[in-house]
């Protein structure tokens, strides 16, 4: 059964249209996929099934009484709670129930009435019925498998922006809605949680529609894809990977399809033409001839012309400078122990890395990835133990976050702070980051986190190095703009260390998997798929 339908819906923004005309269908209890480059209005999509955005045209049906969940940030009603309560406060109308019935029962004290009884055992039933036995259970589940436990007595201004948007989607989860919404749910999760979240949505009684780059989480999880692209929806039923195989079957069916027609147009022009001539050479004149020539004209008119199918679209260009090769020991610790205040995250860590590996370093958020990360940088310094060096090593590394900078400062004006080139080379290297004409002078503010992932990943690219160290480098990315990343990583000669919960990245960049836990790193010489058969976590 239908529970949204997209009628020949429209939507532009500041003249710019996102959708077009566009048709689409979401069933009850469906797990699907909605993947399209950055910018092209999946986000936008979201909003007008959770009703916080209008449509141009078009019509928008959805079930009665259809509940919707979106995952955002919260109101600012949220900020002074705790996490724990903010996570109760999905469960609001089962606390009023449950308030009634012990109003009820100090009632029955004194008066046992059979109207009474019965409004209590009404209440009771669906206070049952609707879990409220198991709401403190239900909260445990969530905030275990998504890894906030460490969370809920904190207040939940004081959060991160990452920690605020994991406590966002436990609430969103808790609410068993007809249909969720979620818009790249996996960011801020580490391996171990993107593994029980994709179990929890596969068994999820309502229907699920995610946003999402995370590859291998869409291939896991959904059984529809539907691809946004050049302003219209195109639906596959199918998984991420079976996605591929039927898109590019469909877009070289298109083609030939196209050039069929093309190639029919062309002959019933040069008929047209022929029937004028013959008809002008005749003496006197054939209208027979010119009567032929119109009539093919007409079914020239009333044919309905294929627009020329895209095989490629326009992409982010990306190669790393390299520097002259170092030595053979690129990297050695020996020993090594670090944390911070009184927490020591890791201890007398042993880790040699050699020129050329590819290394992902996973485990789960807060065991220390992204200390022992800097401790190799020589950001801080080792408790004890030594970071070694090899010679000649050049590195770069790509935070999760921009440091700290101007929101105010252009897209053109950050870029020149890090690459001493000329305004006219400057734009022309943008350009190849898709940031082209006037958007090099849109303020950092304004820019998404994609553009902004691509802005960085522009300075990037102009340092000279022989390593590189990357910190969730595909968050914020398209699906394309990832395939982009993955084989200029692949056509680097040097070493790479990245930190990524995308296993789908990993398993196509990463020949060794570091991982971090109880204080150590254990190595397993292959990439996420050798890694997880041989470790459950």
């Amino acid at each position: 059964m239908k529970i949204i339908d997209f009628n020949q819906v429209s939507k532009s923004y500041v003249g710019n249209k996102i959708l077009d005309q566009v048709s689409m269908q979401i069933m009850e209890s469906e797990r699907v996929g909605l993947i399209g480059r950055n910018g092209e209005g999946k986000s936008t999509i979201l909003k007008i099934m959770a009703q916080k955005e209008k449509v141009d045209s078009g019509e928008v049906t959805t079930k009665k009484g259809l509940r919707i969940g979106l995952l955002e940030q919260f109101q600012d009603a949220y900020h002074t709670l705790t996490v724990d309560a903010v996570l109760k406060s999905s469960f609001t109308h089962l606390f009023k129930i449950e308030a009634r019935m012990k109003q009820l029962e100090k009632e029955m004290e004194s008066n046992v009435s059979t109207k009474i009884l019965g409004q209590y055992g009404e209440l009771q039933t669906a206070f049952a019925e609707q879990g409220g036995y198991e709401i403190e259970s239900a909260i445990s589940k969530v905030v275990n498998g998504l890894g906030i436990k460490s969370l809920q007595g904190k207040i939940y201004e004081d959060l991160s922006g990452g920690e605020q948007t994991k406590v966002a989607l436990g609430k969103l989860l808790l609410q068993n809605h007809d249909l969720i919404l979620l818009d790249e749910p996996t960011n801020h999760l580490d391996i171990q949680a993107v593994n029980w979240l994709t179990q929890f949505l596969k068994q999820y009684k309502g229907a699920v529609l995610i946003v999402s780059h995370d590859r291998y989480f869409l291939d896991e999880v959904v059984d529809k894809m539907i691809e946004l692209e050049n302003q219209e929806l195109i639906t596959y039923h199918t998984n991420f990977s079976g996605y591929l195989k039927e898109r590019e079957e469909r877009l070289l069916k298109e083609f030939q399809t196209y050039k069929d027609q093309q190639k029919k147009i062309k002959k019933m022009k040069q008929a047209i033409k022929r029937l004028r001539e013959w008809g002008m050479q005749a003496n006197p004149p054939n209208d027979a001839f010119f009567r032929r020539a119109k009539s093919m004209e007409k079914a020239l008119a009333k044919m309905e012309i294929m627009k020329r199918p895209v095989l490629s679209q326009k992409e982010m260009k990306l190669t790393f400078e390299e520097a002259k090769r170092g030595g053979e020991d690129v990297v050695i610790l020996d020993s090594v122990s670090g944390g911070f205040s009184k927490k020591t995250l890791f201890e007398n860590l042993d880790l040699h890395i050699r020129l050329g590996e590819r290394i992902a370093l996973i485990g789960d958020n807060g065991v220390g990835k992204t200390t022992l990360i800097r401790m190799i940088l020589g950001h801080v310094q080792p408790n004890s133990g030594e970071v070694k060096l090899g010679s000649n090593i050049k590195m770069a590394y790509l935070s999760q976050q921009m440091e700290a900078i101007n929101e105010n400062e252009t897209v053109l004006s950050y870029f020149r702070q890090y690459v001493h080139v000329p305004e006219a080379e400057a734009r022309n290297q943008l350009a190849s980051f898709m940031f082209y004409k006037d958007m090099v002078f849109q303020k950092i503010k304004n820019l998404s986190g994609g553009e902004r992932m691509r802005l960085r990943l522009a300075t990037f690219m102009n340092q000279e190095v022989n390593m590189l160290i990357l910190d969730e480098p595909t968050n914020h990315l398209d699906i394309a703009s990832c395939e982009v990343l993955e084989e200029a990583i692949r056509q680097f000669k040097g070493t790479v260390l990245v930190i990524s919960h995308d296993r789908y990245f990993i398993n196509e960049i990463c020949t060794r998997t570091l991982y971090l836990h109880d204080r150590k790193v254990s190595s397993y010489e292959g990439d996420y798929s050798y890694f997880s058969q041989k470790v459950i976590i």
